[in-house]
């Protein structure tokens, strides 16, 4: 007998939950390896007391619920855009409001840029922190494992990103059980030491975290700044929304993983009010000792997962920034014939390795880190808020007042977190923000030069329209074939095909004119996918439309041609495509630094026949010299 249609259905929602486990919250769930030891290391000298531990405890606590179980869960996975989440997606949601103010849109597009230069930054501290936090369990067995844990971090983390060429596809069934286990384990360790202290249960008071803050005014903040670390993934859980759905992620948080952490957190703080000497590594310290290897084994183990997820989520955002123009096009291979947000791009894949290797060699303990850590994603936090407050009053169409009244709150909490961290600036924050910087300068000058080109371009050629009308169909001119002109417009004539008729004098029997449009969806329907228009002497225009986490394919769109009874074959069809040289120009008002940064990445970039998939034995390419 076939199972039945429900049945079936909560076992893929149970799949689904699983699964959120080991990609969503594989951040957030390696953070009790340090923080805790952090909130009470980052002011030195802080007494290890009754109220010192239940104050902390408490802020632990009061920030994973309104951080996390509202701000992120309840409120901005609302502001999804047709199902996908993150700041990029986030982003395109706020521009397709209407504004009255013509530096409103800029500025949302700023805001999104610089979130997701800021998720960048913060892809390269995560796998650091969070591998180098689990070999340190070593030093908990034996002083004398010291020297080791850095040649077996940079071991751990050299594998991993060496693997990311094969892609999660095969990895990704053992993450969410792997996952799972270790909520398990955290809920398990937590559990049986909170018998030693019963009374940290009362962290759900909030009183014990303001009276903590009153009491410790001078250096509350700093330690605020630590509290962060345990709700460092709360940027992550928003951005895989797209691969479980809203409904698996709340399941998997509030009947799981926020248990859990609150029950490790509390054992934490039990071991700590039993044993002040354990702050040393409270969280290797909640297992007996004949469990310590295995369990470093598998914090191991779990910080990779967590790595993973972060590493998949840098793919993820290059790939959206390249589709929406703000990064040149680098190869993007898929890992999979079933799902199409699993991607390896080599060219981040081993950056990211370089910049977590020095990392690792530079800071040498997550303690070190965990001063680096947390500015990025704090940053982010409050402009995913602002742009939550934009969503809200722009394409909800909520009262003002209302929106304010939800969602200020949630910004000056996150300008509090903010405020906090940046006291890390001069102990290593400056690193994700300079990062974060760099990367945002790199994606505006990409996109700045790229329009500057595409202005010069459009000013040296002509209306299609005209062209069309004037170059007739005598057979002197006409050539057995079908040829494909691709092109950002389809008003004016591509630079390729007026160089085919001035050196080859000569034009095709058929002739397609091809644009590929970026929506600002992240998928889009085969029924939507191309606009093809007919207009003279066998001259077509075509606009294929994809979303900003799909990949076009030319073999795609030839497919669905065939569709609309426009017969075409790739390997009888010539590709021409313009080859820009760029070169400098004084006159334009582009800084000559950012020009030259231009012209590197463009020269640098993937040839658009290669990230098209299209046959290299099939193109023909034109060149042309442009000064910016």
């Amino acid at each position: 007998m076939s199972a039945a249609p429900s049945d079936t259905l909560k076992s893929s929602q149970l799949a689904l939950t699983i699964g959120a486990l080991g990609v969503v919250f594989g951040d957030i769930g390696t953070s009790p390896l340090y923080a805790i030891k952090q909130c009470f290391s980052v002011v030195p000298g802080l007494d290890i007391t009754h109220d010192n531990v239940i104050g902390i405890l408490s802020m632990v606590f009061w920030s994973l619920t309104l951080v996390v179980s509202i701000q992120y869960i309840t409120l901005l996975m609302r502001a999804n855009n047709n199902g996908e989440g993150g700041i990029m997606s986030l982003m395109a949601l706020v521009l397709r409001g209407r504004y009255k103010r013509p530096w409103a849109r800029p500025l949302m597009i700023v805001l999104g840029l610089f979130g997701a230069a800021l998720f960048l930054g913060d892809g390269m501290i995560t796998p650091a922190i969070s591998v180098l936090s689990a070999a340190e369990g070593l030093k908990v067995v034996s002083p004398d494992f010291e020297p080791f844990i850095i040649p077996i971090t940079l071991a751990v983390i050299t594998v991993l990103f060496t693997l990311q060429r094969h892609g999660t596809g095969s990895m990704g069934a053992f993450f969410g059980p792997v996952m799972l286990l270790w909520f398990g384990t955290l809920a398990f360790l937590g559990a049986i030491n909170i018998r030693h202290a019963p009374e940290v249960l009362t962290l759900i008071n909030p009183y014990w975290a303001v009276m903590f803050i009153e009491e410790h005014a001078g250096v509350s903040m700093v330690i605020f700044g630590a509290v962060v670390l345990t709700i460092t993934g709360g940027e992550a859980i928003y951005a895989d929304m797209g691969h479980f759905g809203h409904r698996p992620i709340r399941r998997a948080w509030f009947y799981m993983a926020f248990p859990a952490l609150v029950l490790n957190y509390c054992g934490q703080g039990a071991l700590l009010l039993e044993n002040p000497a354990a702050i040393e590594n409270p969280f290797f310290l909640l297992a007996p000792d004949w469990a310590l290897y295995p369990l470093i084994i598998f914090a191991t183990l779990a910080t990779v997962v967590a790595s993973q997820a972060c590493i998949s989520g840098v793919f993820s955002i290059a790939r959206q920034a390249m589709l929406l123009g703000y990064l040149p096009r680098f190869e993007v291979r898929h890992t999979s014939n079933k799902e199409i947000g699993q991607i390896y791009i080599p060219f981040f894949n081993w950056l990211l390795f370089v910049a977590v290797c020095i990392l690792v060699m530079t800071f040498q303990s997550s303690e070190n880190l965990a001063a680096a850590y947390g500015i990025a994603v704090t940053m982010t936090m409050t402009l995913d808020a602002i742009l939550l407050i934009v969503v809200a009053i722009k394409i909800w169409h909520w009262r003002p007042e209302l929106a304010a009244l939800l969602i200020v709150p949630f910004i000056l909490l996150d300008i509090a977190y903010f405020s906090s961290t940046s006291l890390k600036i001069i102990h290593g924050g400056w690193l994700p923000v300079l990062i974060g910087i760099s990367a945002f300068f790199i994606m505006a000058t990409w996109k700045r030069g790229r329009d500057s080109v595409q202005t010069r371009l459009n000013n040296e050629t002509m209306p299609l329209s005209l062209f069309v009308n004037s170059i007739g169909a005598s057979a002197g001119q006409t050539v057995q074939g079908t040829a494909v002109f691709m092109n950002s417009s389809l008003e004016q004539v591509p630079h390729a095909l007026l160089h085919n008729m001035k050196h080859n004098k000569i034009i095709h029997e058929r002739n397609i004119v091809l644009r590929i449009a970026t929506k600002d969806v992240p998928f889009v329907e085969d029924s939507e996918r191309l606009s093809i228009n007919e207009i003279s002497h066998h001259f077509y225009l075509i606009t294929a439309n994809y979303g900003f986490k799909e990949q076009p394919d030319i073999e795609q769109i030839f497919a669905l041609c065939r569709n609309h009874s426009l017969n075409l074959d790739v390997m009888d069809t010539s590709f021409f495509v313009s080859r820009e040289h760029i070169i400098p120009n004084k006159e334009n008002p582009m800084h000559r630094l950012r020009q030259m940064l231009y012209i590197v990445m463009a020269r640098n970039a993937v040839p658009v026949t290669d990230f098209f998939s299209i046959p290299s034995n099939r193109v023909v390419e034109m060149g042309t010299q442009i000064r910016l």
